[in-house]
């Protein structure tokens, strides 16, 4: 049996106070960043190979099925606004398709054809780069995709929870983080979806770093895309180039964006007209 399927550490949860079931779920959840933390050299081998294809014009594809699928579809949903990049960059695939991001679709993760099929709609090439996200390592949507992906010459990843899976032995660079038992037994939204939620994260935000879409620790290429992300951008500019919030602002309004804004003072262009 996978160590995310294994009998919970505790029993008898429906007699627990409520305090006494979140003392008990925040106890397990500490865990979680002690395994992540085993997993670095790997996931620092993903990056690697993630900036490399993203650098010669290459894609980051996610693929999944439930949580698994919905936490790629996430990540790489909100890699443009944070970053600035094109939305074709990094792709969140889900066994179901789309409405399956809101509701399950019975029996999609067990089709091993068909994550080949969705990639190929993108038309997925050597040039990218693929990562499979299933907790229990062994999701066959994903094991057929990562598997089809091989045979193409398409460099392959995975973020799972259990060690020596048949997804990790699909995967040219594997992030195993052994997170054990959950506090519901198999419920692998919670301890197994934390870590791979913050692998994700490693991920994308070390990748773009590396890209060039941070400068010190700004998020210089953000869209803005509300108020709040103005305020934020103004900020930056006044921190930046020790400008008032008026001169800040009008620098922004008119370059739109961060990194925009700076340059062109930089160089000289610092007329608001």
């Amino acid at each position: 049996m996978s160590t995310t399927e294994s009998a919970s550490n505790y029993d008898r949860l429906e007699k627990m106070s409520v305090r006494e079931l979140l003392e008990n779920i925040n106890r397990e959840d500490k865990t979680v960043p002690l395994a992540v933390e085993k997993a670095l050299p790997q996931v620092e081998a993903l990056v690697r190979a993630t900036v490399e294809r993203l650098q010669q014009g290459g894609r980051l594809f996610y693929i999944g099925a439930g949580t698994s699928g919905r936490l790629g579809i996430v990540d790489a949903s909100e890699c443009p606004p944070t970053f600035g990049v094109p939305h074709g960059m990094v792709i969140g695939l889900i066994a179901g398709g789309d409405s399956a991001i809101r509701k399950a679709v019975e029996f999609a993760e067990d089709d091993t054809a068909q994550a080949w099929k969705d990639l190929q709609g993108y038309e997925v090439s050597p040039k990218d780069i693929v990562v499979g996200i299933a907790a229990s390592g062994q999701t066959p949507y994903v094991v057929g995709g990562l598997k089809a992906c091989r045979q193409q010459g398409i460099s392959t990843g995975c973020i799972v929870c259990n060690a020596d899976s048949p997804i990790a032995a699909e995967a040219d660079f594997p992030v195993e983080v052994i997170t054990g038992p959950e506090f519901v037994t198999g419920s692998t939204r919670m301890k197994a979806g934390t870590a791979q939620k913050l692998v994700l994260n490693m991920l994308t935000t070390a990748t773009m770093i590396r890209l060039g879409h941070v400068q010190g620790n700004k998020m210089v290429d953000m869209q803005l895309s509300n108020h709040k992300l103005v305020n934020r951008g103004t900020q930056m500019i006044m921190d930046e180039l020790d400008l008032t919030r008026p001169e800040a602002g009008a620098l922004l309004k008119k370059f739109g964006s961060v990194r925009a804004a700076i340059e062109a003072f930089r160089n000289g262009g610092n007329s608001t007209c």
